[in-house]
């Protein structure tokens, strides 16, 4: 399990300072609310995408997006229609995952944006 959470965190900096590289600011880092935790909240013009973090040593089970549950995705909805009314936001949401992928030493890093939409 430790391994698991140190591939997460490692996960996450791998996907800011793939962000920042693309000309993201990042607003947040793990914003909790109620029961979601969305990962990294970032802003790239009038667009805040929020970013599901993905990280996985290995495809074996599914690639790293499959692992994002409807449950998972109306948490975070709720999480971010909250932050984008408490901080008076006026910006177009859209919800991306980062998936990174173990391969052997390297990663692979796949940026999916509109990920999944809200129901």
């Amino acid at each position: 399990m430790a391994q698991h959470n140190e591939l997460g965190k490692k996960g996450e900096q791998m996907a800011v300072d793939f962000l920042l590289g693309k000309g993201y600011n990042i607003i947040a880092r793990n914003y909790r609310f109620d029961k979601a935790e969305v990962d990294i909240i970032a802003r790239q013009q009038d667009i805040l995408a929020i970013i599901e973090v993905k990280a996985r040593s290995t495809v074996d089970f599914g690639d790293p997006q499959d692992f994002v549950k409807p449950k998972q995705i109306k948490n975070l909805v709720k999480a971010v229609d909250e932050y984008v009314t408490v901080n008076n936001l006026d910006v177009e949401v859209r919800f991306d995952i980062i998936a990174i992928t173990k391969k052997e030493k390297d990663y692979s890093i796949e940026h999916l944006e509109n990920a999944f939409y809200h129901f």
